[in-house]
């Protein structure tokens, strides 16, 4: 687990983010788990929800900690048929992070942010690993994963 907190803070580094590395000592693999860890709001979370296209890309779905992602509405803002949710090898191969652990960037795939997330000045997404969070200026998180603002949520 280790390593994946390592390429997690190397990327910051690197990339000279406005962001920070939470490494807890509890399970943040639910937003309810992430928001009692370190004394926030559910609100101030995103959920990286992973996609398969029918081309096999992965589209990663970035919604607000307590809505949900809609397939038909990812589909509609990319113009292809829905998508089907990611297995959890999928998602470890093609990002390198396990599923509760997923963050916002890093990797290459189509993501998609939806509106309510840029609401926010900061959010938390996912560190590396089901234990660690990342907490990162909105603008930034956009600018580094190169996301199109779209509505995507249920």
């Amino acid at each position: 687990m280790e390593n994946v907190h390592t390429v997690i803070k190397e990327f910051i580094k690197i990339h000279n983010l406005e962001a920070s590395h939470i490494v807890l000592s509890e399970s943040c693999h639910t937003v309810q788990d992430a928001a009692n860890a370190i004394g926030a709001f559910g609100h101030e979370f995103v959920k990286n929800i992973c996609m398969m296209d029918a081309d096999n890309h992965l589209i990663v779905a970035i919604v607000n900690g307590e809505d949900r992602a809609s397939t038909s509405r990812v589909a509609k803002a990319l113009n292809i048929e829905r998508p089907r949710l990611a297995t959890e090898d999928e998602i470890i191969s093609l990002t390198g992070f396990p599923p509760g652990g997923i963050p916002s960037f890093g990797f290459k795939a189509t993501f998609l942010i939806d509106p309510k997330v840029t609401e926010l000045n900061h959010i938390y997404t996912g560190g590396g690993s089901p234990y660690s969070l990342v907490k990162i200026n909105v603008k930034t998180m956009i600018q580094v994963n190169g996301g199109q603002v779209v509505r995507i949520r249920k």
